[in-house]
């Protein structure tokens, strides 16, 4: 997998640790993901704090390494999934200074260049 985030970015650094502990070898590219993601195609709608590519599928934000597993064994026709923002409670954003909060939120599976689903709801 191949991750594009900010160098000074936290929360970015929790997901990809939350990756790497289900089995996921990444590699950090720490430029930023406004141009990743303008060249993967994904609308800005669905922007959060970082970009990554895993088996030909775009990830954005603080997908759960769950869903990610999914995709890649389910093999939808999508560009990806995204987790729009940064939803408290997601991984990443789920450390001891968010006090236990757990916002709910959406995986979504973007199945065109401006269109989506819930591929998974988080409650």
């Amino acid at each position: 997998m191949q991750v594009w985030k900010s160098p000074t970015c936290g929360c970015c650094k929790d997901w990809i640790a939350h990756l790497q502990a289900h089995g996921f070898r990444v590699q950090v590219q720490e430029t930023g993901n406004t141009a990743a993601r303008a060249r993967l195609g994904l609308d800005q709608r669905f922007g959060s704090c970082h970009t990554a590519v895993v088996q030909g599928y775009v990830l954005e934000g603080h997908v759960p390494a769950r869903e990610v597993a999914r995709l890649l064994a389910e093999r939808p026709k999508a560009l990806g999934l995204a987790v729009p923002g940064m939803p408290v409670g997601s991984p990443g954003m789920d450390g001891p200074e968010y006090g236990g909060r757990r916002d709910a939120y959406d995986v979504l599976l973007l199945t065109g260049g401006t269109t989506s689903r819930v591929y998974q709801a988080y409650r």
